[in-house]
């Protein structure tokens, strides 16, 4: 078993190498050239330089390989002709810019990591690079330009300019860049757009929904051909804030063959259910979410949570006193830690406040009003102030 496991650690070794004609052009290159076989050489490296203008492709990677490509040309060329002119500008740019590209890419992942988790990342030369990499002629690299309006975008997001320019090469330029290095850019820039809509700029709505529309056409948000659940429930939520109810109901049914096996017809039933919630058809959102099986128990908390909401508009109010207790008692019992325990049971706690209120009570209403607005952590914040408004105008 220990000798087959070797031979099957090989075969993914060989198949990952081999997978790129580039890269196999670039290993042949180098045969040739250490063996002096220099007709052998030059047909490599011809049919090399053929692969690598002819590919779309101009990211770090494209750099890099350019860069083995230059360095072989010199290293025959210094051996057959020592005195001559030996290609080292070629060389020494190629080398630059995949510098470049490749550092700022590590840069702007550090500052996006800073504002998530406000890690302490911070290396003395970032600003002398982003000073560097500004210049000209690298600067016009798209390989390099993408990252500088990156970097500008999370350290200035109200400068807008940013974003704006960095959207445009993503729509315009994506076939420029590799798969996994296209799908990065994509979530910085919906990351971006959700951080600023959670500031309150509901226009970023459009932008990212902009975004995952382009992203999903281009297959650019997959990963090993699968579309991330997570992503799923992110492009229905973009797109029911912006009541784009059929592309929506499309969306939900076109792309639930690309989700994981394992949660596919949860994902599927919950997010039609948060689109018949929005159109008001409240016995559709029952049937979705009573038959439903929800093993995420993050995924069960939003089902419960909307299912709550529904109870709520039907005026159904003994069942969703039960249904509140339920949730909590299922809270402690999964114990569900941190952010999210202290959110649902915020959501609870204010759900039910706003279901014992006199209404005719103004400064009771007033009281709960401010309490809401003022608590940290409440993702139903904006559903609980207009319920509670629609209370008091009824008064």
């Amino acid at each position: 078993m220990s000798y087959l496991f070797k031979l099957l650690e090989q075969y993914l070794i060989i198949k990952t190498a081999t997978s790129d004609p580039a890269q196999n052009l670039l290993h042949l290159a180098a045969g040739y050239r250490q063996r002096a076989m220099t007709h052998a050489f030059e047909r490599t490296r011809t049919s090399l330089t053929q692969v690598l203008t002819s590919r779309p492709q101009r990211d770090a990677q494209y750099f890099e390989r350019l860069y083995r490509l230059h360095w072989e040309s010199y290293q025959t060329a210094a051996a057959q002709n020592p005195s001559e002119a030996l290609p080292l500008r070629e060389l020494a740019y190629a080398a630059d810019v995949h510098y470049f590209s490749t550092r700022l890419r590590l840069i702007c992942l550090a500052a996006a990591q800073q504002g998530v988790y406000r890690a302490d990342y911070h290396s003395s030369e970032d600003e002398a690079i982003l000073v560097r990499a500004g210049q000209e002629p690298w600067a016009s690299v798209t390989a390099v330009a993408v990252y500088l309006h990156c970097w500008k975008m999370i350290q200035h997001p109200e400068e807008e300019f940013h974003f704006q320019r960095f959207k445009e090469i993503l729509l315009c330029r994506s076939e420029e860049f590799d798969h996994e290095e296209i799908r990065g850019l994509y979530l910085l820039a919906i990351n971006y757009c959700i951080k600023r809509v959670n500031e309150g700029h509901k226009i970023f709505f459009g932008e990212v929904l902009d975004l995952y529309k382009s992203g999903l056409e281009g297959g650019r948000l997959f990963e090993n051909g699968l579309l991330s659940r997570f992503t799923y429930h992110n492009i229905v939520a973009a797109g029911l804030q912006l009541k784009d109810y059929e592309w929506v109901a499309h969306f939900i049914h076109e792309y639930k063959s690309s989700l994981e096996r394992a949660y596919r017809e949860s994902s599927f039933s919950f997010n039609l259910a948060r689109l018949e919630y929005s159109r008001q058809n409240y016995p559709m959102v029952l049937q979705l979410l009573q038959g439903a099986n929800y093993r995420d128990t993050l995924l069960n908390l939003a089902a419960k949570t909307l299912l709550m909401k529904t109870w709520y508009e039907l005026g159904e109010t003994e069942v969703l006193f039960a249904h509140i207790d339920a949730m909590r008692n299922y809270i402690r019992r999964k114990k569900v830690i941190g952010y999210h325990k202290t959110n649902y049971l915020n959501v609870l706690k204010y759900t039910d406040k706003l279901l014992k209120i006199n209404r005719f009570d103004a400064a009771a209403v007033a009281l709960l009003k401010a309490e809401i607005e003022a608590e940290e952590i409440l993702t139903e914040r904006t559903w609980l102030i207009e319920q509670l408004q629609i209370l008091t105008a009824r008064t």
